[in-house]
């Protein structure tokens, strides 16, 4: 049996708190998770990444791990010592997910065997969290929608092999969810134990890029290019809404290029909405025609003091 090294898999220190472990479990499950990964290896690196957290952020199973750790251990063979496990209670698992033969062997075998009048755990132990990542379109945070969720768990078959399990959830997506927000599915995660209720499955929002428009907690923020003479004089431009609805926006005269223009209330919904910001950029026409040309001369002549290098603080 191989000694599972549970710092390294999570990439932290012997000593790090229980904080950098959570930390750096998140770090990793966002990584290899099957549903965002393209790594071929993904599930099972994802398997090991779930038990090395099982154990080292529960306080009784990481203080027995460091105590096993303390032991030579020779090659890739490895036996623990005999009652290395005194002292220790592992009855309470927190649930059935499965795990590898080290593991079952230190903390599930243990709890079956570490005394021979033990008396097995009592009554329902709920199954385990279990999280997951969906994407979304900046238009589902402001109407809702329907998901269909792909997922693959790892599990053992009845021959002791790792075997990839999909499985597909529908998922309605409230309004007004926001980029790091979590969307509790009650009963979705892992199995209970002797009756216990299922665990509950938290999908983690993430907002797709977007050319249009970028979301910033519940505010949003977007391009809108103006004329020079929009710009300079003001006007009344429509204006395509993340949600997909057009609405005249009014810029008053005498904006130049990076000023922000908010609308109250048209960013992300929520008991009280974000904001929705424009960025004003002036967009040039080309001077083809010779009267076009024309006009531009005649710009240049009612302007004779202007210095675009200066106004823009751009330096040479």
């Amino acid at each position: 049996m191989e000694f599972k090294n549970y710092y390294k898999t999570l990439e932290v220190e012997k000593t790090a708190t229980p904080e950098e472990v959570k930390k750096a479990y998140r770090k990793l499950a966002r990584r290899f998770h099957p549903d965002v990964s393209k790594e071929s290896d993904a599930s099972a690196r994802m398997a090991e990444v779930n038990e090395a957290n099982a154990v080292l952020s529960d306080p009784e199973k990481r203080a027995a791990y460091d105590k096993l750790s303390e032991q030579p251990q020779s090659g890739r063979e490895f036996r623990p010592p005999p009652d290395w496990q005194q002292g220790f209670d592992f009855t309470s698992t927190g649930g059935a997910a499965q795990h590898s033969d080290f593991f079952e062997e230190m903390f599930g075998r243990a709890t079956r065997t570490r005394s021979r009048g033990a008396r097995p755990p009592e009554g329902p132990i709920p199954g385990e969290h279990r999280h997951a990542r969906i994407e979304l379109e900046l238009l589902d945070t402001y109407l809702g929608a329907q998901r269909t969720l792909a997922l693959e768990e790892m599990r053992y078959d009845d021959q002791g092999q790792l075997r990839r399990e999909p499985r597909q959830l529908e998922v309605r997506i409230p309004k007004g969810v926001r980029e790091g927000q979590h969307i509790r599915l009650a009963g979705q995660g892992g199995p209970g134990v002797n009756g216990g209720p299922p665990g509950d499955l938290l999908l983690e929002v993430a907002i797709r890029a977007n050319k249009q428009w970028r979301a910033d907690g519940k505010d949003v923020y977007g391009r809108l290019s103006l004329s020079p003479w929009e710009a300079a004089l003001g006007a009344s431009v429509p204006v395509r809404m993340p949600a997909d609805d057009a609405v005249e926006v009014t810029v008053p005269g005498g904006w130049t290029s990076g000023k922000k223009l908010r609308l109250k209330g048209r960013g992300i919904p929520a008991s009280e909405p974000g904001d929705l910001y424009l960025v004003l950029e002036i967009a040039l026409p080309a001077a083809v025609t010779d009267g076009q040309r024309a006009a531009y001369s005649a710009l240049a002549q009612a302007f004779p003091e202007f210095d675009a290098r200066t106004a823009t603080g751009a330096q040479i």
